[in-house]
């Protein structure tokens, strides 16, 4: 079993941005594809980045251009650098598997206000 911890979120700006972690447990994160979710308030969870072990990455179109996730196996860590967000990017952010879940963690909240 992975265990994964979020960590990083706040309140900033519209224009602003914002640098999350996940740390996780356990050697298999090396051998996952990883993802970042975020569940905005009376929404469903969704897929925003994607990374496969050996870092090629998958977006969402929405946020294109703007996060960008990457990975260092070494240290079992996920990071998701979000620039210009947007009120819109408001939600809890999570990480997971893609083609294999563990249990969801507590995820990171991401207010954006003016």
């Amino acid at each position: 079993q992975v265990q994964l911890v979020e960590s990083g979120g706040g309140l900033v700006q519209p224009g602003g941005s914002l640098s999350l972690s996940c740390a996780a447990s356990g050697s298999i994160f090396s051998f996952r594809i990883m993802g970042w979710y975020r569940q905005a308030p009376g929404k469903q969870r969704e897929l925003v980045a994607s990374i496969a072990p050996a870092g090629s990455t998958n977006y969402v179109d929405s946020v294109k251009g703007r996060f960008t996730i990457s990975r260092d196996n070494a240290k079992k860590t996920l990071y998701l650098q979000m620039n210009s967000l947007k009120a819109e990017d408001t939600a809890v952010y999570f990480c997971n598997g893609i083609t294999q879940q563990w249990t969801w963690g507590q995820g990171t909240q991401v207010t954006v206000s003016s």
